[in-house]
Order: C-alpha cells, then structure tokens, then sequence
C-alpha cells in the first residue's frame, strides 16, 4: 500500500511533535511515525516536573508535557502511526515503512506489513541512544542502561533490582538515581569518573539529602556474579587516570545502572545521503544541518537529539524551528510565520547561552558552519 504526504516526522517524542504542530497549523498534511506503541518519546519516562521557561513548560511533568503536545497535534489533524518502523528511504523521499511489528510478536494471528509513504518534506526526529560503559562482568543479568530502568520503572511500574549503583553523574544519572529512591529501591552511591558531576546541582542536591553519596573520579573496576550482579567494585583514578589498586571498595549490589552518556541516532539520515561531522560535545557523529536544521539533503530536517545531544526544551524549540522553516517555504507570504520562526530561532539560542550548555552552543555553531561552507565554500559563515 502506498500514501502520500506533505511532511513525515520520523519520531514523536518532544521535538518530532513539535515541528508536526507547527507544519500541521499552517495547513500542511503531517504524518508522524514511531516504532513505540506510545508517542511521547523520553517524556513518557520523565515523572519529575521541568524547570526553566515557561515557554518550555516550567514546573510541568514530562508525561503530561508528552499528553498536551500528542492532544496539540491530533487537534491540528496531524496522523500519528505507533508501531511503525522505518527500514529505508529513497532519494525522492520514499520511505519504506513495516507497520505492526510489534503487535506481531504478542499476537500470533497478527503479521506486520509493509507500506510505502512518499513525502515532500522528511523530519527526523530519531533521538538517542545509550553509550555503554564496558569493565568485566558488564554482560550480566542485572547491568542494566539508564533508559531500561526507567522504562521498567516508569512504564511497567516494575522495580528491576532493590539495591543499585549508579554509573554516571550526568543529569540522567542524578534523575534516575532520585527516581529509583522515590520507587522504594536502595541507591548505594553515584559514582562518576570526572572531577565534577555533570548533571545541574539541584538534581545532585536531592540525592545528597537522601543519603547517597556521589563518588567523582571513581569508577566501575568490575561486575561481580556467577547467573546475575552480585556485588560491584569501584575503585579511584589517579591524576593520570589509572586506577589505584589500593583504593578499592567492593558493594553489594544487585543492580548496576548506566548512565554514561547519549549518542545521536541518526540512521535515517545516513540511509538519507546526509553529510556528518564528529562533536563528542554533542555526543559523536552527527548530521550537519543549517541555522533552520535542514540537512545537506534538500527537504530533509534533523531535530533534537538526533542532532545533537542537549535538553528537552531546545530540542522542542528545534522541531518547532524545523516546521516553521518547512511552513514557511510553503507559505512565503505569511509574515507572521517569518516572526515567530526568528522568535523560536532566538529562543533556542538564549537557552544555550547559559555557562553549562556553553560548549554544546558553540559545536552547534561549528555544525551550522560547515552546512554553510559545503554549500558556499567562498569562506566561513557567521550569523550569531
């Protein structure tokens, strides 16, 4: 079977709903896609309340952050298909699409069967995935990514361990490590390899006030266990980053949670012939786009952290960006649109300003750069 489309957004968490309103409010036929059986993306995971603007929702959880954006966007007549994966796309925009795989795996009289969805305009609204951290025993039953434990215990409400250790400091180890207290789980430490925690200090605060300490320039040496985690030993790092053998401290545990870091996943934009560039700033390898978030491939958008790893709000404001850009080249005589793309526009880059998003600002500056060079390579481009 075979649709067609004016814009298809590949992923509906924040940011792939949030350019899916705005195309959708200027009259543009939207389909979003999602491989989960849930739209929402991360914020059906979020139970604590956002801080920042109140542009981005200040003081709201992020599940129901997810609910108003999915109720904006169905309101605006936008389609959304769960349960649908995308395995190719063609030059001309052609997406070939498998529906139902998941509903085929619980349900034997179900099958999964493809489509084809042919658009105008392609979002890619991917996300993220986990880095893993890698020491002996990492393989065992009860070594678990940050984002497995907040999907069995936020989503299935289920608890997978009673004790654990917290590998990572950033924002999402800090979060999680609160959230596992809030569930009735033990948190023996955070451990962080860096000198300093990388996550804001509210977040290290409340776990600090339950007890638990966070353990920097220390790392996981190994995962004791025969069928599953037993005990973990952690161990200090000299200035020179080896490990003190004497320094060793091994913890009883039975779950040990990652949360080392996220890396674009930007598949589909690769299958799509976009150029990338390297920014560990931004998580690794990642599609260079324009100062609007079109990539190198003409009518092809990336937005949030499948362009580059940074907080929920800017990649929000980056979809909205991206859909008020495609509205836009759509409708070049509404000036409003023009208006309120540059609010978004500045919006995004205030948000960046702050001393912790610093770096994160100035690759992303670097990114839109390099777009501007491959396209006009007479010399650098600077528009902030």
């Amino acid at each position: 079977m075979s649709h067609q489309v004016d814009v298809c957004v590949v992923g509906s968490g924040p940011s792939g709903l949030g350019a899916a309103i705005e195309c959708a409010r200027y009259g543009l036929g939207v389909i979003v896609l999602d491989s989960n059986l849930q739209a929402g993306g991360q914020l059906n995971k979020q139970i604590h309340k956002f801080f920042g603007s109140n542009a981005h929702r200040a003081g709201t959880r992020g599940i129901l952050i997810a609910q108003e954006l999915l109720e904006e966007a169905l309101s605006l007549g936008v389609r959304v298909w769960l349960d649908s994966e995308v395995y190719s796309v063609s030059n001309d925009l052609s997406l070939q699409i498998l529906k139902g795989v998941r509903a085929s795996k619980v349900t034997a009289d179900r099958a999964a069967h493809p489509c084809t969805l042919m658009c105008r305009y392609l979002v890619i609204a991917t996300g993220a995935s986990e880095k893993p951290a890698l020491f002996p025993g990492w393989t065992l039953p009860g070594v678990m990514s940050a984002g497995a434990v907040q999907t069995m215990m936020n989503l299935e409400r289920v608890l997978p361990g009673r004790n654990f250790i917290v590998v990572g400091a950033g924002n999402v180890g800090l979060i999680v490590a609160y959230q596992l207290l809030q569930a009735g789980a033990q948190v023996s430490c955070v451990v962080e390899s860096n000198k300093e925690i990388g996550g804001y200090a509210v977040h290290a605060a409340k776990i600090r006030r339950c007890g638990v300490p966070i353990l920097t320039e220390t790392t996981v040496i190994r995962v004791l266990g025969i069928d599953q985690v037993e005990a973990a030993e952690i161990g200090r790092i000299g200035a020179d980053s080896n490990r003190k053998d004497s320094d060793r401290q091994r913890i009883c545990v039975d779950t040990v949670c990652m949360a080392v870091g996220l890396k674009p996943y930007a598949r589909l934009a690769s299958l799509a012939g976009c150029a990338f560039g390297y920014y560990p700033q931004l998580g690794g390898w990642v599609p260079l786009h324009d100062e609007y978030m079109m990539t190198t491939k003409q009518n092809v958008y990336v937005v949030g952290d499948a362009s580059g790893i940074e907080e929920g709000g800017i990649a929000e404001d980056e979809g909205r960006l991206a859909g008020l850009d495609i509205a836009l080249r759509e409708n070049p005589w509404e000036r409003n649109l023009d208006l309120n793309r540059n609010r978004v526009r500045e919006r995004l880059w205030e948000n960046r300003s702050g001393e912790y998003m610093r770096d994160k600002g100035d690759a992303k500056r670097d990114v839109i750069s390099r777009w501007h060079n491959l396209s006009d390579p007479s010399g650098p481009y600077d528009a902030f």
